[in-house]
């Protein structure tokens, strides 16, 4: 793991050490693009200096609402140069619901592209913070040209960025309601992006291939600034697709990826993988969501590479625990805390469950969020007592090892019993014609809530319901079997590929009205 001489104080000065250790290597591989650590330390400066230009001052938020390409990057690294805050913007977000993050964050910048920007100009009127415009690539009446902000800005004051500084507000998935912009300060991403490092075991050989977006904080952590900590490199996608995954990952020799149970069975079940060497593959992340036992086993088998299941949430930054690279995993957990960060199990009084417990999962270190932007309510309530309170169900063993059981909020109550989804969505992984399973609870007159099982089958006619009923009956208790079963094409998903149970459930119940 790459060490310091003394300790760094913000993003900006570890790109400025790296870029003087590794002026000539390339830092980022994107198609027939290679940039390295100098040309990014410089290109980034360029923004910081034209940002200052425009009278962007230390502190103010700028927004980005652009897809995985190299001037996501260019524009993170340069706007935390200036001292102000990013704001990525998931970019599969529709005009009002981007227009509301530009709002709340109180940006004064939108760098983003024409197409982009295309959804968001009828807001425009609505947004009266909002005093600049880049666009990335052509020429448009509407804004600035993103090039301008290479050309120098001439000399500008050294930014006394302190390691509390806010350096991005990242703005939750909003699957419970509004989204809320989580502060992460320069200390927040440091400190976590050092801990998965030392927990991988990353080192100056390692290149991190880039399939998640990069406005989610798994893009901007594990697979940036962990490469440029280690003195990796970064290989980037601009979406994820089976045939470009491989072809890419051979291509420029990728040692790791990071991607959610989703892809890990578009994967599972691609032809195309036969097709390519991928022997430099050391090790694969999976977060986001729990994977199923099933798909892990077989997924390992096929590829031969190592899973480390971990978890983490925006709220703490990216990774709280990992399964160890060098020691003991248990399939099916999301491993143990890593190095100075506590993990607990709490019980509705906020009080420590012991081993083998069902709780909610706190955590507690310097990876924690400052708080939400303009949102002191829900700060106190989410950071009480000192810990982050997750809203995830959870239990540790005796060894220290965390298992998911599922959301608070998702937990079933069936009749008075605790039905957690996860445990029937890991029996019905194992059914042979389920590709993706997702279970949730639908209200019920006399049990107040009744297990509905939603399925995308694999390949091929789907089974009868009657057939998955019988199958779960068989290997479950009778008051966790689904009622129903309900076959789907797709899921809905956030960004990052979670299921988006909350709308499976509405479009299920709206259905049923008709």
């Amino acid at each position: 793991m790459m060490t310091f001489p003394d300790p760094l104080r913000s993003i900006p000065d570890l790109l400025r050490r790296q870029a003087k250790r590794f002026p000539n290597k390339t830092f980022l591989f994107f198609k027939e693009q290679e940039v390295t650590y100098r040309q990014l330390d410089e290109r980034t400066e360029r923004i910081a200096e034209n940002l200052a230009r425009f009278k962007i001052a230390p502190g103010d938020r700028v927004a980005l609402f652009l897809p995985n390409m190299p001037e996501f990057l260019f524009a993170f690294f340069g706007v935390l140069k200036r001292g102000a805050v990013a704001v990525p913007i998931n970019t599969q977000l529709k005009g009002e619901e981007a227009a509301y993050i530009l709002h709340n964050s109180e940006s004064r910048v939108l760098i983003t592209t024409p197409a982009l920007y295309a959804a968001v100009e009828s807001k425009r009127a609505a947004l009266p913070r909002l005093e600049m415009l880049f666009l990335v690539g052509e020429r448009a009446g509407a804004g600035k040209v993103f090039s301008s902000l290479y050309v120098a800005g001439g000399p500008r004051p050294e930014e006394n960025i302190r390691p509390d500084n806010p350096a991005a507000l990242i703005y939750t998935s909003g699957t419970t309601g509004r989204p809320k912009g989580v502060i992460l300060t320069h200390r927040n991403y440091l400190f976590d992006t050092a801990q998965f490092v030392q927990a991988t075991q990353m080192t100056e050989q390692d290149r991190f291939l880039c399939i998640l977006p990069l406005f989610h904080v798994n893009g901007q952590v594990v697979t940036t600034l962990a490469p440029l900590f280690s003195g990796g490199s970064m290989v980037l996608m601009e979406k994820f697709s089976p045939q470009e995954f491989f072809i890419t990952l051979e291509r420029f020799r990728a040692t790791a990826f990071s991607g959610v149970p989703t892809i890990y069975a578009i994967l599972l079940h691609a032809e195309e993988a036969k097709e390519h060497d991928l022997s430099s593959l050391r090790f694969c992340i999976c977060g986001a969501a729990p994977m199923p036992v099933e798909l892990f086993r077989k997924f390992e088998e096929k590829f031969r590479a190592f899973i480390l299941e971990g978890y983490g949430l925006s709220e703490g930054t990216c990774v709280s625990s990992v399964n160890p690279l060098g020691g003991k995993r248990k399939i099916g957990s999301i491993g143990l805390s890593l190095p100075n960060q506590e993990m607990t199990i709490f019980n509705e009084r906020d009080e420590t469950l012991p081993a083998g417990e069902v709780g909610e999962i706190g955590v507690r270190g310097e990876n924690v969020m400052a708080g939400y932007f303009n949102d002191r309510e829900g700060t106190e309530e989410t950071l009480r007592g000192g810990w982050l309170h997750t809203g995830d169900l959870g239990y540790r063993d005796e060894e220290g090892y965390y298992f998911i059981v599922g959301r608070k909020k998702e937990m079933i109550i069936r009749g008075g019993e605790n039905i957690y989804p996860k445990e029937i969505e890991e029996r019905l992984y194992k059914h042979p014609d389920v590709l993706e399973a997702a279970v949730v609870g639908l209200p019920d007159p006399i049990w107040g809530e009744e297990v509905a099982a939603f399925i995308v089958p694999k390949r091929g006619p789907s089974p009868a319901p009657e057939t998955i009923l019988a199958y779960c009956r068989e290997h479950l208790a009778r008051f966790k079997c689904p009622t129903q079963v309900v076959f789907v094409e797709r899921f809905p998903k956030t960004a990052t590929g979670k299921i988006q149970k909350a709308k499976l459930r509405e479009a299920y119940l709206q259905r049923e009205k008709k």
